[in-house]
């Protein structure tokens, strides 16, 4: 099946430039939820990334009747029995989620601070329902460090320097929504290749 047009549930310009950049070379045009039509915010409540990432891809889909692509994703803590998850977004008040872990985390040693970062990525179009994940593995240090990246990017410590140390293209080439994008790339490809 050729896919000219993919809805995006989002309105995140962030979200889309990534999503075009990536398919751009597929000859595939991303277009917003809202430059689609589909004015709605449903509500994420399921046990799953994937859970989420489906309710807002059906949400969408249910008024475009395009082949839509919808993520979800947050930090999983080890020592924390994978909390934050799925409650990531709403673990903290927005710019708190930092000092929150931190605090959590005081006296959890080196050895048990091993965290990930998920991302599930769903598809839907008229024949299909399916979910493309990624994960980001690293620890969580001990202060916030770095001023790019947002969320408990300045916590999460990847091969030795946080990801707010880090530059978006080098942060974008191990990110967790990154390797989801490249799992739904390939599998573009192929249906573009049908």
């Amino acid at each position: 099946m050729m896919i000219s047009k993919l809805v995006m549930a989002t309105n995140n310009a962030h979200k889309l430039r990534e999503a075009m950049e990536i398919f751009g070379p597929l000859g595939i045009e991303i277009i917003s939820q809202r430059e689609a039509g589909a004015d709605c915010s449903p509500e994420e409540n399921g046990a799953t990334f994937d859970d989420n990432a489906l309710i807002k891809a059906e949400a969408v889909y249910n008024i475009v009747r395009l082949p839509v692509i919808a993520d979800d994703s947050g930090l999983c803590v080890d020592a924390l029995q994978g909390r934050p998850g799925v409650y990531s977004a709403r673990y903290a008040p927005k710019g708190e989620e930092c000092v929150r872990l931190l605090d959590e985390m005081k006296n959890v040693p080196d050895e048990k601070r091993q965290a990930h970062f998920a991302c599930s990525i769903a598809y839907i179009d008229s024949e299909m329902r399916r979910c493309f994940n990624g994960c980001c593995t690293g620890m969580i240090g001990y202060e916030q460090r770095g001023k790019n990246g947002f969320g408990y990017d300045p916590v999460f410590i990847y091969a030795g320097r946080t990801l707010a140390e880090m530059k978006a293209e080098e942060k974008n080439n191990i990110s967790h929504r990154a390797a989801a994008l490249r799992e739904l790339y390939e599998f573009l490809k192929e249906r573009q290749g049908e």
